[in-house]
């Protein structure tokens, strides 16, 4: 390879990093900035009827309904994928989110139209599901496809990297309406707004962004041969339902203690149960954003070097082993408690995060992978992520301990674990349409490694 033509890939990498970074954290932005408002407004705003603790349940109830319908944006945005290419769907379903994100800034209020309200504000959220059921699997395999073999752990943790970084912007944008813009009252009557309206500018930039990548090398091989599947997803869970079980198992294991911050419930048990300043533990979630931006980072690139499955088995032991102490620190009632109890939830959360993008698009054949990895990830989201928050209320409200929800977590850690076990680490496996025989075969230990020959070459 000569100079020029190494160049000329070190900046095409540059360019779909940059795009697939920029496009997820706008995406993911979107996303918790809703999460984030469901403890804080929504409540009183969309659901005061119902009284506080059940406007509460209901409010966190609405985050998890929209993960409902995430697999139906996998199964449409992995058919289309499969079929038209990563790119087309990446630069859609961006839209969509920044639609729907910033015309929940604009709804009224249970106040000003009544029922309408709530049931508007339902419908908007179930449009984001639909979005990021749909998003995340073009974004990481237009960064993993296109990266070199060594290489694939690093590359796939780039989209990765807009999940923590869409969680501090949102944070962010949160703690800057309460603590400085328009604190108390104001913030209800029209500072929550702002975070959802600055979307549209958001989208814009993503829109621009994510037009100017070009589409995967392994999609347009596969359209030149015109090998792309009529129904990619008949032949994904006819052949391969055992797969999407386990690889949804493992991101389930991760979302549940995740979205213990990313949904809402444990800025909200830091300020309703321990007292402290609504701003504060938003300066907070957003620093654990960072730490997990990091932790996610290193991950990726810890994986290249030992292996997906390994890093992953790192990950859930360390989130096993911090499930009683996060609580125990945030009952402190003390800033420095909440923040080293965000810190360790970040630490393992990274670890079990920044390797799925690779580990992913390594485990399914070429002609289905975007079915198979957004499906996967969207029913792991269900599993796991969809009614973490809610599940985790109705056990304070019903124990009046956390213990309860410790144990919860703790079994979800558990799981990932096993599942993990049960997959089998192809870092390295050729992922272009050449290897199908090699892709589909081997990807668990329940099956035979016809690809074995493959990844020792690879490596």
């Amino acid at each position: 390879m000569t100079s020029s033509t190494t160049a000329g890939a070190r900046a095409s990498q540059r360019r779909i990093a940059f795009a697939t970074i920029i496009g997820t954290t706008i995406e993911w932005y979107d996303f918790f900035i809703y999460a984030t408002s469901a403890g804080l407004v929504f409540a009183q705003l969309f659901f005061e009827p119902a009284g506080t603790e059940i406007g509460l349940l209901l409010s966190f109830a609405t985050v998890g309904i929209s993960f409902l319908f995430r697999p139906l944006g996998a199964f449409l945005a992995g058919h289309f994928g499969d079929v038209i290419g990563r790119r087309a769907m990446l630069v859609i379903t961006l839209v969509l989110m920044g639609a729907a994100t910033t015309l929940i800034g604009l709804l009224p209020t249970y106040a000003q139209i009544g029922i309408a309200a709530p049931i508007l504000l339902l419908l908007l959220r179930i449009l984001q599901g639909l979005s990021a059921g749909g998003e995340w699997g073009g974004a990481v395999l237009m960064a993993v496809e296109h990266a070199p073999a060594n290489r694939r752990g690093r590359a796939g943790s780039w989209p990765q990297l807009g999940v923590p970084l869409g969680f501090l912007l949102a944070s962010g944008m949160t703690a800057l309406m309460t603590g400085v813009i328009s604190p108390g009252a104001a913030y209800l009557a029209w500072g929550w707004r702002v975070p959802f309206l600055l979307s549209i500018v958001l989208i814009v930039v993503g829109f621009v962004i994510r037009r100017s990548v070009e589409e995967s090398p392994v999609f347009a091989e596969i359209a030149k041969r015109g090998k792309q599947r009529s129904v990619p997803i008949v032949e994904l869970f006819k052949h391969h339902w055992v797969l999407v079980i386990l690889a949804a198992v493992v991101f389930a294991g991760n979302g549940t203690l995740g979205y213990m911050t990313t949904g809402g419930f444990l800025n909200n048990y830091a300020i309703t149960q321990q007292g402290m300043d609504t701003t504060a533990v938003l300066v907070a979630a957003a620093v654990a954003a960072a730490v997990w931006f990091c932790s996610t980072l290193v991950a990726g690139i810890l994986s290249d070097a030992i292996g997906r499955r390994t890093t992953f088995l790192i990950g859930f032991a360390l989130q096993a082993a911090v499930v009683f102490p996060i609580f125990w620190l945030v009952d402190t009632g003390t800033l420095p408690g909440l923040y080293a109890a965000l810190a360790l939830i970040s630490l393992g959360l990274g670890l079990t995060y920044g390797p799925l993008a690779a580990w992913y698009s390594e485990i399914f054949p070429a002609s289905i992978r975007f079915s198979g990895v957004s499906i996967s990830y969207a029913i792991g989201a269900i599993l796991g992520g969809a009614f973490a928050p809610m599940i985790a209320q109705m056990l304070l409200e019903a124990t009046g301990s956390t213990t309860a929800i410790s144990l919860y977590l703790l079994t979800a850690s558990v799981l990932g674990g096993v599942a993990t076990l049960c997959l089998r680490d192809r870092s390295g496996i050729p992922l272009g349409p050449d290897h199908e025989a090699e892709q589909a075969s081997g990807a668990t230990v329940f099956t035979a490694r016809a690809d074995a020959p493959a990844l020792a070459t690879s490596r």
